[in-house]
Order: C-alpha cells, then sequence, then structure tokens
C-alpha cells in the first residue's frame, strides 16, 4: 500500500517577506521585534501589503495599487501606543517603481512613536515615490523616526513630500537617517504648518559619496500663538557628491520661535549649498538661524591620526560621530 504525503506549499508572498526581512536587517530593524503580537506592523514590498498587524488603538487601512500602496493610519483620540509602532516599506527587484500614498491621523490627546526602515538592498535602476499627509490632533504627539538603506550602487532615486498639520498644542517630532550604503539621488521635501502652543522638530541626516545627490527642503510655519519649530540638518559628501539645504522658518504668530541650523561637511570635489530663508510676520516672533559648510575640525583629525588611524578612517569617525 502507497502512503502519500501531502504538502503544504508557502504562499507566494513568503519569499518576499523573508527577503524584505533580511534587508529590514541591513537597514538597521530587527525583524523579531515586528513578529511580536504586542506591536503594530505594517510591512510593504513593491505594491504588496504583507503584514498589517493592528493593536487596540491603531488602525491601519491598506490598498494595493499597480505600482505602491495606498495606506492610511489612525490613532484613536486619547490613546497612548506604548511601544514602538513598526512600519517596513521596500523592494527587493533592481528595477521598478515604488509609490507610497500615505495618511496618518493622529487624535486628540493620543501618543505614539513610529519607527519605520525603508530599504532597497538591490536597486540599480528604481524609484521611490512617498506622498505623506501628516495631522497630528489637538495635544497629541507624534515621533517618527526614518532610516534607509538603498544598497551600494546609486541606482535609486527617492522622492519623499510631507504635508504636516499639527493642531494647538500638538507635537511633531521626526529624524530621518541615511548614513549606510549609497545615497542615489534623494529629494526631502517637508512642508509643516503650527498652531498655537504647538512645537515642530526636524532633523535629517544624510552621508553622500561618488556621485550621490542630496536635496533638503524644509519649511516650517509657525502659524499660532507661542508655536514652536526647529530644523536640524547634518549632512556630509565626499568625492563627487552634492548637498542643497533649503529650509524656511516663518514667525507668522505673536511669541512663535523658530530656528535653523544646518552643518554640511565637504570632502574631495564635493559641493555642499545651503539656502536660508527667515519670513518674521509679527513683531513678537523670532526666527534664527546658524549654518557651518566646511570641512572636518583639524583638531580633531589630528587627534585620531595621532591614534594610529590614517586621514580617510579619521575624517570617516568624525563624520559618523557627527550624523550619530
Amino acid at each position: 500500500m502507497t502512503q502519500t504525503t501531502n504538502t503544504v506549499t508557502p504562499p507566494v508572498w513568503a519569499s518576499d517577506l523573508e527577503g524584505l526581512m533580511d534587508a529590514y536587517r541591513q537597514a538597521g530593524g530587527d525583524p523579531e521585534t515586528i513578529r511580536q503580537a504586542k506591536v503594530a506592523t505594517l510591512v510593504i514590498s513593491a505594491n504588496k501589503v504583507l503584514i498589517a498587524h493592528e493593536i487596540e488603538g491603531i488602525h491601519f487601512e491598506a490598498e494595493e495599487l499597480p505600482q505602491g500602496v495606498r495606506a492610511r493610519i489612525t490613532v484613536e483620540p486619547g490613546v497612548t501606543i506604548e511601544r514602538l509602532v513598526h512600519l517596513c516599506f521596500g523592494m527587493l527587484p533592481a528595477e521598478g517603481r515604488q509609490e507610497i500614498i500615505s495618511n496618518y491621523d493622529i487624535g486628540a490627546g493620543a501618543k505614539v512613536a513610529f519607527l519605520a526602515h525603508c530599504t532597497f538592498p538591490n536597486a540599480i535602476n528604481l524609484q521611490h515615490v512617498m506622498d505623506a499627509n501628516i495631522h497630528v490632533g489637538k495635544g497629541a504627539t507624534m515621533k517618527y523616526t526614518e532610516s534607509h538603506y538603498h544598497g551600494q550602487t546609486g541606482g535609486i532615486e527617492v522622492l519623499p513630500t510631507t504635508q504636516v498639520t499639527v493642531d494647538e498644542g500638538g507635537r511633531f517630532i521626526t529624524t530621518f537617517s541615511l548614513t549606510h550604503g549609497r545615497v542615489g539621488r534623494m529629494e526631502i521635501d517637508y512642508d509643516v504648518n503650527v498652531a498655537a502652543n504647538g512645537v515642530a522638530d526636524l532633523t535629517t541626516k544624510a552621508y553622500g559619496y561618488e556621485d550621490d545627490e542630496v536635496h533638503v527642503r524644509e519649511a516650517v510655519h509657525l502659524n499660532g500663538e507661542e508655536a514652536r519649530g526647529v530644523t536640524k540638518t547634518r549632512v556630509a559628501v565626499k568625492d563627487r557628491a552634492r548637498s542643497e539645504v533649503n529650509t524656511t522658518a516663518e514667525g507668522n504668530a505673536p511669541g512663535s520661535v523658530g530656528h535653523m541650523d544646518c552643518t554640511e561637511i565637504v570632502r574631495d570635489q564635493a559641493q555642499a549649498r545651503n539656502v536660508p530663508i527667515v519670513i518674521v510676520r509679527d513683531d513678537r516672533a523670532r526666527v534664527t538661524h546658524e549654518a557651518a559648510i566646511g570641512t572636518v575640525n583639524k583638531k580633531e583629525l589630528e587627534t585620531l591620526m595621532s591614534r594610529g588611524l590614517d586621514e580617510d578612517d579619521a575624517v570617516d569617525v568624525i563624520i559618523r560621530g557627527m550624523l550619530n
């Protein structure tokens, strides 16, 4: 008598998930974390939603599109999400286009922190487009930390655009980091409107080399009384890389205070540019700006070289210290 054995065929997306988790690890993430039942998680590969795991107080709605995904993330009013919400967006193919259209609605009085990893480890001719709209409700707090990994070829174009509205007493704090692997061509565009007693805090860090291009545009509109806003940009470029940072801060109401802080390090034949715009529309508002563009600190360089590092390694240590 012949005994037959039934085999279970893995779903078609299983290999995508395994590959994306490997790439997620390269981007600095811990795949085990996003598999925990108490952690809200959204994982998107190309135009496929691989994981959409909700917990109490946070909801995901995702629609697969021909070249990407439309997602809505909602946090209920008054809810505090105790653990980091993990997001992963990426593509494994070397070529293609991914469009992520996202809406975040953080209810009044809610508190939530997101950790997002965007990973494209094999990019040769690839484009990633992100169109995000964020609403932080009255008295709510949203923290958003985003880390990118684009592989080693530089064959990628990354175009994220984000519109943010911070209601009265709300807080929006974000950090963008692309400091490992190639940048390719990147254009970040943030536009933030802040109501009375609200806070916007934006940090951008990038390290470009070879023929990478880093473009950062950030505009913070302090529209309400006692609104606060700060942009902090840290960019390093070497070889033939280029960077341009355009920041705008508007003090449009009594007691509003804004500050722009930009540091760019330049090596070899690289080029860096900073264009700050300060606009004040109320005599009780205050907006300030500081910028430093140039090479690494000579004393720091000599100290590291005296400890046995060659110049290139010493420069890299200084740059990574600034970025970290």
